[in-house]
């Protein structure tokens, strides 16, 4: 995905679905029958608007310029109880991991997550039923039948959750895009200043030949972002869909690598304490510049508990070990690499 506008995972649209048909209240003639009863047909139902997953769509730009979604009526009934034509429903590609919302209310009404997945956001209006529904012994001749129902008109929020396997977790300037442009094909933009990277980019990591798993770089979090400082929680969503989450701390911070990791954590619990249940895993970057002694003396400060490595994406130093550390904590079940 490449950054700046081309990216966007909220989109706000007001969806309205198709009017049922009215049904025919139709009495039968014809040169042979002077006398025939009721036999109007049912009205059409009204287009639905359908979400549909499709797994080559990466963003929702598409809908951004889109506020209007309308599905097409319903047709009248007609005689010789024949139904009238149904609303042309109106599909709505969208990426997987994408959530729909009810505007007003904020309720989740449900999320897209397998290509092909359809969903109907707003069902179209049910057609009236035609004269012959309501003919009986004692009325042989009704001469009305039921309108259709009107269709369903809301604002619906659309937001993207990026699917990976792992998402890269840290400070501005930890090294995320530059390990993610070393171990993938994606081209992040990659500078020596703060919050370079502004939307989350994906990568897929080659491992041991015939396997692979997906990377997502996320832009960096401040101390604060609870508050509104640095770009907030604005794209934290996009790692609740994540397998693992790696936490990258540089080996030049100013603090302890233990404090980093802790202020890391504690911005992740503020905004979604469920993401402390799924494992995490620690690298250390920029680690080329420091010697034995010193890589040494900064192990004894490490969390306990938490998988950690000492790597530098320039220098591609641990770079493998990190592909079969993050390969061991997808596939696996132990509660030993799930962070306390």
């Amino acid at each position: 995905m490449s950054q700046g506008s081309n990216f966007v995972d909220y989109v706000k649209i007001c969806c309205r679905s198709g009017k049922g048909g009215a049904g025919s209240s139709h009495l039968h003639r014809d040169k042979m029958t002077s006398t025939g009863g009721p036999d109007g047909g049912d009205g059409g139902r009204g287009g639905h608007v359908i979400l549909k997953g499709n797994a080559q769509f990466w963003t929702l730009l598409h809908l951004k310029y889109r506020k209007h979604i309308l599905a097409s009526d319903g047709g009248p009934g007609s005689s010789s109880t024949s139904t009238g034509k149904s609303g042309k429903d109106e599909f709505l590609e969208v990426p997987l991991g994408t959530i729909a919302k009810d505007a007003e209310t904020g309720e989740v009404l449900f999320e897209i997550t397998e290509d092909g997945q359809t969903e109907i956001l707003t069902p179209g209006g049910r057609g009236g039923l035609g004269n012959w529904h309501f003919k009986t012994s004692t009325l042989q001749t009704p001469r009305f039948a039921q309108p259709g129902e009107s269709g369903i008109e809301q604002w619906i929020v659309l937001e993207l959750k990026v699917l990976a396997d792992v998402g890269l977790v840290g400070f501005p300037n930890a090294g995320k895009s530059t390990l993610l442009s070393v171990v993938s094909a994606a081209k992040p933009e990659i500078a020596d200043y703060p919050f370079t990277t502004l939307v989350p980019n994906l990568g897929i990591v080659s491992y041991r030949g015939s396997q692979s798993f997906v990377m997502a770089d996320i832009p960096g979090i401040i101390e604060g972002a609870s508050k509104g400082k640095g770009l907030g929680y604005r794209f934290l969503r996009h790692i609740e869909r994540n397998s693992v989450l790696l936490f990258m701390v540089p080996a030049d911070t100013n603090r302890s690598i233990k404090a980093e990791y802790d202020i890391l954590k504690t911005e992740l619990l503020e905004y979604n304490p469920e993401l402390m249940q799924k494992p995490h895993l620690l690298a250390i970057t920029k680690s080329d510049m420091l010697d034995d002694e010193l890589t040494a003396e900064m192990e004894k400060d490490l969390p306990a508990n938490v998988p950690s490595i000492f790597i530098s994406s320039v220098a591609q130093k641990g770079i493998t070990e990190l592909k079969d550390m993050i390969w061991k904590a997808i596939n696996a079940e132990e509660p030993s690499l799930i962070s306390k």
